[in-house]
């Protein structure tokens, strides 16, 4: 993985310049040598590029590295995380679908089901996924996709997969993961049952904090010419593209990218910058140094705060009692990542006091950074939720999520002590005016 993470996608000698890293490609159009050459991408009877809208060299090194990294037959990137899952989900189920979601997603995932998709008249079934009975009930005939995180935000819980998996494909329904918080350093949901993988680049795939950037991957395990009549977009000839986007499966190539490349990418104009595309590929060349130390380091620290005065829970794998340990030993050999949420005991007043005493730990709704953020869920990333919606992801009014950074354990410890006393204090205070 390490190795993939630093040379899929490009090489050095083919380059005309011999340049060690992807060069940034900022030009909006491509010149061709004669009117056929350019006639024919539109066709989409060859290969190259025309206009940066539908892609360029850059970001085609992005998105060939992370085809590697998740071993999988292709990717797209885009502008943003919210992006790739907006555009998955389209390409599956718009119009008029019906969509299997886990309730542990992050808010704006949740938002994006039950606002912006249901206006086109997608439906969504919100279950818990660790209720395996549950999930099984909830497909329909008019099913076109199921939505999981490898690791929920922000509660770090992770799923039976295989299992969520094989009761989907049994219906012939496509597992869309969104798997940000893992990365492929830690989990590679392809070898697990998803079909498509979809990530935040702009998490932990950067890993500074620089750039928004989203990834959709094919795995490869989805072909609709097993089931045609499901999938009339791409099993039938397209009138607008004068092809039939499944005989891509035959070249080796994804019929379901090329479909969401030529219609939505382009028609929402979603194409990721030549430039962040570049910075995803740099954050790249270290992600599994840094999963190394940001699970471990999360860990530890989650293992600490449990049973502390003030806290009432702690949402991570390793935690006495967490019905996911098992398979979070099974899955997640080298952990799950940075980022796992506390509840205190204060509630609101009692998050608010320890986020605002935090000299370390930066108040921001990020995750993935090489500095180690923290924010109130409730009142940030979940606030558009429902209560209900809240609940079941967890989320309450004393939950704080934490992402682990790159700095040394002891120093992000310290911090966390003094604002535990700092929250602490404003518990006692406000039940005693009570």
């Amino acid at each position: 993985m390490s190795t993939a993470a630093i040379h899929a996608g490009w090489d050095a000698a083919a380059d005309g310049h011999g340049s060690l890293t992807p060069p940034v490609h900022t030009a909006s159009a491509y010149a061709h040598t004669s009117h056929d050459s350019l006639k024919a991408l539109f066709q989409r009877r060859g290969d190259g590029y025309a206009y940066s809208r539908s892609g360029n060299p850059t970001t085609a090194v992005l998105e060939q590295r992370i085809t590697a990294l998740e071993q999988g037959i292709g990717a797209i990137a885009v502008a943003s995380g919210q992006a790739a899952t907006t555009i998955a989900l389209y390409a599956l189920a718009a119009p008029g679908g019906h969509i299997v979601a886990s309730s542990r997603l992050y808010g704006g995932t949740t938002e994006l089901l039950d606002d912006t998709l249901a206006e086109v008249g997608v439906r969504c079934t919100v279950v818990d996924p660790w209720d395996l009975a549950a999930w099984e009930a909830a497909f329909t005939e008019d099913t076109r996709a199921a939505i999981v995180e490898s690791i929920a935000n922000p509660g770090a819980q992770v799923v039976d997969l295989p299992a969520l998996s094989a009761i989907a494909h049994a219906r012939d329904v496509p597992v869309v993961v969104d798997s940000t918080l893992a990365s492929p350093a830690l989990y590679r949901p392809g070898e697990h049952g998803a079909d498509v993988v979809v990530h935040s680049a702009t998490k932990y795939l950067c890993g500074h904090g620089t750039t928004i950037a989203g990834l959709i991957v094919d795995t490869g395990r989805f072909d609709p010419r097993r089931y045609p009549q499901r999938w009339p977009r791409l099993t039938e000839r397209n009138r607008r593209f004068g092809v039939t986007f499944a005989d891509e499966y035959a070249r080796g190539g994804s019929g379901l990218l090329g479909y969401a490349r030529a219609k939505y990418v382009t028609d929402f104009g979603t194409t990721l910058s030549a430039a962040g595309a570049q910075q995803i590929l740099v954050g790249i060349e270290t992600l599994d140094l840094r999963m190394n130390k940001v699970s471990a380091d999360a860990a530890t620290l989650a293992a600490r705060l449990h049973g502390l005065p003030g806290v009432a829970q702690v949402e991570h794998p390793t935690i006495p009692g967490r019905p996911d340990a098992q398979l979070a030993d099974r899955d997640f050999p080298r952990g799950t990542s940075g980022v796992f949420s506390v509840e205190l005991t204060g509630g609101e007043a009692a998050a608010a006091a320890f986020c605002d005493a935090l000299a370390l730990w930066t108040i921001a709704v990020n995750i993935g950074d090489a500095r180690s953020l923290v924010c109130h869920p409730g009142t940030t990333t979940h606030s558009h939720l429902t209560d209900a919606q809240r609940a079941a992801c967890g989320v309450r009014a004393g939950t704080v999520r934490l992402s682990v950074g790159l700095e040394d354990l002891e120093d992000l410890w310290a911090d966390l002590e003094q604002a535990l006393d700092a929250a602490r204090t404003v518990e006692e205070e406000l039940s005693a005016a009570a």
